[in-house]
């Protein structure tokens, strides 16, 4: 049975990752309206990664015997000014559940709780690979964004992106 503060944490991580669902589908929104459907596409993916991490969590949550509750999801407020701006807003985020990833490990941690820190394990390695993605765009878009020609290539690169459940979620 799960530590109780620790199966809370994770309960409330299935509504962050929600979230982060809502937030990429509004940076899609965002590349669609300013024409950039690579970009769109690349944030769809995303958002549907982040909901694969909620089902993962709340599958294990049941699996564990925890009764799972929804909370509100809250809706993106972030204004776009430059096409940059969602890519920062995306590094930001990431960094953000990152912190929320290593607050649940410590919980684990403290608690010897080592069946969620091996649950966990995945998602640490999964934002280390996040916070990367998020960085590469960011630098991609700086090196080759401000000219058009480099534009049309970054986002026909960006529509290429396929989607892939992850292992754990199957």
């Amino acid at each position: 049975m799960l530590n109780e503060k620790i199966a809370k944490l994770l309960n409330e991580q299935i509504n962050k990752e929600l979230y982060s669902a809502y937030l990429y589908l509004d940076f899609a929104n965002y590349f669609e309206d300013e024409g950039l459907n690579g970009f769109a596409h690349w944030y769809e993916v995303q958002a549907q990664e982040e909901r694969d991490h909620a089902m993962m969590i709340r599958r294990y949550l049941i699996d564990c015997g925890h009764r799972v509750t929804f909370g509100e999801i809250a809706k993106p407020d972030k204004v776009f000014k430059t096409k940059l701006d969602p890519l920062t807003a995306g590094l930001e985020h990431e960094k953000y559940v990152t912190s929320l990833i290593t607050a649940i490990y410590a919980e684990a941690f403290a608690a010897k709780d080592f069946k969620t820190m091996q649950f966990l394990d995945w998602f640490v390695k999964e934002q280390g690979e996040e916070e990367k993605n998020a960085e590469d765009m960011i630098k991609k878009m700086q090196l080759f964004g401000t000219e058009p020609k480099g534009l049309y290539m970054l986002n026909k690169e960006l529509e290429a992106r396929v989607y892939n459940a992850p292992a754990t979620a199957e």
